[in-house]
C-alpha cells in the first residue's frame, strides 16, 4: 500500500522544525522583534506568538510573513520535503 499525503506530511513534520519555529528563527537571525513583525503584518503581538506555535500555516499568511522578512519559506519547505524523501526514515 502506498503512502498517503497525510503520511508524507507527518513524516516531514517529524524530521524537520515546523514552520512556526522556522519563522521565529528567521526573525532572530534578522534581529527583528515580535512587535516589529506584528506592526508590519497589521496584527497583534499575540497573533505573532501564536504563529510561532504552529506546525502548519495558511499559505497566504506564510507568503505575507516571507515578504515582510524578505525570506522565501516555501523554498525551505521544498528543501525539507526533498530531504525527507531522500532519507531512509519511515513513519
Amino acid at each position: 500500500m502506498g503512502s498517503s499525503i497525510t503520511d508524507s506530511l507527518l513524516k516531514i513534520c517529524l524530521n524537520v522544525i515546523c514552520i512556526g519555529e522556522k519563522i521565529k528563527q528567521e526573525m532572530e537571525r534578522q534581529e527583528r522583534g515580535v512587535s516589529w513583525l506584528a506592526d508590519k503584518l497589521g496584527c497583534s503581538r499575540m497573533a505573532v506568538y501564536r504563529v510561532f506555535e504552529k506546525n502548519s500555516i495558511d499559505t497566504h499568511l506564510l507568503y505575507r510573513v516571507g515578504r515582510v522578512l524578505n525570506h522565501n519559506f516555501f523554498n525551505d519547505l521544498e528543501k525539507d520535503f526533498e530531504d525527507c524523501n531522500n532519507s531512509d526514515t519511515h513513519v
